[in-house]
Order: structure tokens, then C-alpha cells, then sequence
């Protein structure tokens, strides 16, 4: 494992600009996972490997140009031509061309690869690994005198030593390169897909709209989160599948379909009735209807929609207690999707997780940070079940300006105790209040919670069919 500090200058064997390279040390800032990879490996050259491998997946047309690279560019000039020779490489580009996100993750996974081919190489070859400290040491040694009044022979000769180690290791075979990059291309994807599930919106086509809000360096912290914690990609996958089910709650709820029921009066020529054309097309009637219509007095068709329906704040009750840890990655999931909603509609939303004690997360017109996201996904309170904490906690939060008339949605698998003077001061909030509150019982059915709930609803898990109801708030 390297523990000295890499060389600040950004050496490149590709057809990189000032930009490509300024630009990759502030991603490499950004990232986390690419630091990792520099202090993990042994390899003196490795920083520099990582910016050219950023740019040829990034560059419309990467090409190497150093022709004759010897010394301390020599390992990268045939790692990079190994790896951009290859078909799957063409592949993988089709992800990651001009979309700095993508070709950062790319970069980390081929990173993390290439890293551990060559240590699997150093384990096999006892003249590899001497080669290996001998370059460490040099280069240590290098570093100290700062680069200056010394040709860097030894280290020039060490690297091209290991240059045609690593040569003969692969021959002419590219079979290992092809499974990397195959399965490089395979996680890119998903961490992809995945990413746009966790911060996609509920509206279908508008996830590169959601995207360009969003700061890379968040984009590529959580990126990193869902690659390296299943938990994480777990919940971004039930996000995705909630979100797109909540936007068809949503699109039913909002359509504008317009019924026709009876007649009225007025000059929308759209929806004038058959008898008013037929009257404006005869000479001797075309005058009068002219007036008529001027002064909004001709029959037409009444049109009637759906009433208008209430969008006002969230607030979720979401049990934590032990029994529901099982559920908890489809819980993040649901809750993450009912945010898109709020932050679509610009709607006030407040997430109170609860147990035998209470974590409220209040997110003003939807805003939420990437951050905020990830923690709210981390978060899990275990212990037992204390309803009238939970609904002492929504109803602060309703006393608040901001979230009068709010939804409650409540959601338990449980049996909470309530003590009778506890549900009627509830209830009369309520009613006073004039909010609602819709139950979702997970796997259960509890009397307590329909003697302070309006709606209840029986579901096996969030999957459950019953469960979207809640996307109708």
C-alpha cells in the first residue's frame, strides 16, 4: 500500500488539453473513491493513469500521441493501449462520451480493476514484487529531492523493467481486459440506472431535467454510496419502481380530461353548440349571431372537470420500530417517492420516523439535498412502537404555519397504545385543524389506529397495491 504523496505534475500520454487535465483534478477533489485508489496502490504513475483513463472516456475522440513513452510513462502508454483497443471499450463509451458523472464512475471501477490486476500479477511474480519496491523506494527517494538535478535513470530503467514484465504477463491476450471492461460496463450501467432512481423526479422523461439541478460532486458522492453499500442500491431500485407508480397516481389525479354535461351560455367557439354554426352559416341569421356572440350569449356546451384537488403539505408518520427493519429499504424507497412528489409540486413535507423516540426531517417546498437523501437512508431508530409520540410530534409540525391542512399519512405494522383523553384531543385538533389521516397496516390490523385515523388500509408491504393510495396526497 503507497503511503507518500503522488507527483503534483499530471503527466498524459493521450491528447489532453489544459482543460481535461485542470478539469480531472478538480473531480478527483470531488471524489472519494478515485483519492482511494491513489493510496491504495503502489504504482508511482497511478495518478496520471486515472486522468488518462477520465479522458478517453470522456473525450469525443481520445487518442495516444506519445509515440515513444519510456520510464515513467511507460506502464500507462500499454495499460491505456490495452484498454482502449479492445471492442468493449467502443461499448463503454457509448455510456460515458462528453458526461463527466459517467465517465468518473467509469474511471473508479477501472481504476479499482486495473489496480487489482496488476497486485494479482505482483502475488504470482516473486521478480514483480522486487520490482515493485525497488520503484517504491526510487521513487520515495525521488520525491525528497523534488525531482531536481537527477535524471530519474534508475527509476526510467525500473519502470521499463516492469513495462516488459507486464508485456510478457499478457502476451497477446486480451481476454483479461475484456472481462473487466464487460463488467465495468455492466456496473457503470447500473450505478447509472441507479443514480436516476434515487434522484430522478416522479415525471416520467424528465430525469436529465432532475440531473442538471444537482451538483456533480453530490452526484458523484452518491454514486460512490450506491456502489459500495448495497442497502443504498437497494433503495434506490425501490425509489425507481415507487416513483414511476407514483407519477400514474399523480397524471390520474392531475388530468385535465373535460366532460361535456348540459348546455350553457357563453363564446367559446370550441364548444358552441351545432345549431349556432348552422345559424352563423345563413345569411339571414348571421348578424344576430354575431351579436349574440359578441356579448358572450351564444349556447355552447358546459364542460365540467374533476374538482380541484388539495395540494398542500406531508406529513409521514413512518414507523422504525424493530418489526419493520425488514421492510426498511422499501420504506426509504416509498418515502423518497412520496419526496419527488413535494418536490415536484413544490409542496412542504415532513418525514417523522418513530419509534420509542422521534427523528423529524422537514423539507420546505420538497428541497432536499443530495446529503439530506443520504442520510434519510441511513437512518433507522429501532426500539418499540409509541404512537402518541409520533402523532404529538405531526401535530407541532401542523401547528406551524407553513404545514396548515396537511396530509397525514401514517404507516405501521404495529399495536401503539393511545390513552382515550390522548384520541380526543387528537380527533378535535383534527377536526379543528381540518387535516386528514390516511393509515396504511403493514402486515396487521390494529383497532387503535381507526379510532384516530379516516382512512386505513391493509397491506402485505409497500409493494402492495394498497399502499400506492398514499401517492394520491
Amino acid at each position: 500500500m503507497r503511503k507518500f504523496e503522488v507527483d503534483t505534475e499530471n503527466f498524459s500520454v493521450l491528447n489532453t488539453d489544459s482543460f481535461d487535465k485542470r478539469r480531472f483534478k478538480e473531480i478527483l477533489e470531488m471524489s472519494e473513491g478515485l483519492r482511494k485508489i491513489i493510496h491504495e496502490a503502489w504504482l508511482p504513475s497511478i495518478e496520471p493513469l486515472l486522468g488518462d483513463i477520465w479522458a478517453s472516456l470522456f473525450k469525443m475522440k481520445p487518442v495516444i500521441t506519445t509515440t515513444d513513452a519510456e520510464g515513467f510513462l511507460s506502464v500507462n502508454k500499454f495499460l491505456m493501449e490495452n484498454l482502449m483497443e479492445n471492442e468493449q471499450f467502443s461499448y463503454l463509451r457509448n455510456f460515458t462520451r462528453l458526461n463527466e458523472l459517467v465517465s468518473t464512475i467509469g474511471t473508479i471501477k477501472l481504476g479499482e480493476k486495473t489496480n487489482q490486476w496488476i497486485i494479482q500479477q505482483l502475488e504470482k511474480e516473486v521478480e514483480l514484487q522486487e520490482q515493485a519496491i525497488r520503484i517504491t523506494l526510487l521513487y520515495r527517494q525521488l520525491q525528497k529531492q523534488k525531482f531536481q538535478e537527477n535524471p530519474r535513470n534508475n527509476l526510467v530503467d525500473e519502470m521499463n523493467k516492469l513495462n516488459a514484465k507486464l508485456q510478457e504477463v499478457i502476451g497477446n491476450k486480451s481476454e483479461s481486459f475484456s472481462e473487466v471492461l464487460i463488467q465495468v460496463s455492466r456496473e457503470v450501467e447500473q450505478l447509472k440506472n441507479g443514480l436516476n432512481s434515487f434522484l430522478g423526479g416522479v415525471r416520467a422523461g424528465n430525469t436529465d431535467a432532475e440531473f442538471l439541478k444537482v451538483p456533480l460532486r453530490d452526484k458523484i458522492l452518491l454514486s460512490e454510496k450506491i456502489a459500495y453499500s448495497k442497502m443504498i442500491k437497494e433503495i434506490a431500485d425501490w425509489a425507481g419502481r415507487f416513483k414511476q407508480i407514483a407519477w400514474e397516481k399523480q397524471k390520474v389525479k392531475k388530468s385535465r380530461y373535460i366532460q361535456r354535461r348540459g348546455i350553457s351560455i357563453g363564446k367559446d367557439i370550441e364548444n358552441l353548440l351545432t345549431i349556432e354554426f348552422s345559424l352563423y352559416t345563413h345569411p339571414q341569421t348571421r348578424m344576430d349571431f354575431l351579436r349574440r356572440f359578441a356579448e358572450g350569449q351564444t349556447m355552447q356546451f358546459e364542460q365540467r372537470g374533476p374538482e380541484v384537488l388539495k395540494k398542500g403539505p406531508i406529513v409521514l408518520c413512518l414507523d422504525q420500530s424493530d418489526s419493520m427493519s425488514g421492510l426498511d429499504k422499501q420504506a426509504k424507497g416509498f418515502t423518497l417517492a412520496l419526496i419527488s412528489i413535494a418536490r415536484r409540486q413544490r409542496r412542504n413535507l415532513c418525514v417523522i420516523f418513530f419509534s420509542t423516540h422521534c427523528k423529524t426531517y422537514t423539507y420546505e417546498k420538497g428541497k432536499i439535498k443530495t446529503s439530506e437523501m443520504i442520510k434519510l437512508a441511513q437512518t433507522y431508530l429501532r426500539g418499540g412502537t409509541n404512537y402518541e409520540l409520533a402523532l404529538n410530534e405531526a401535530l407541532q409540525v401542523i401547528n406551524k404555519s407553513r404545514f396548515q391542512q396537511a396530509d397525514i399519512i401514517f404507516i405501521t405494522d404495529g399495536e401503539g397504545r393511545v390513552s382515550d383523553s390522548f384520541l380526543e384531543s387528537f380527533n378535535k385538533t383534527k377536526q379543528s385543524k381540518e387535516f386528514n389521516v390516511l393509515s396504511l397496516l403493514v402486515g396487521t390490523n390494529s383497532t387503535t389506529v381507526r379510532r384516530f385515523a379516516d382512512r386505513v388500509i391493509e397491506v402485505e408491504d409497500f409493494d402492495d397495491e394498497g399502499s400506492y393510495t398514499a401517492f394520491e396526497v
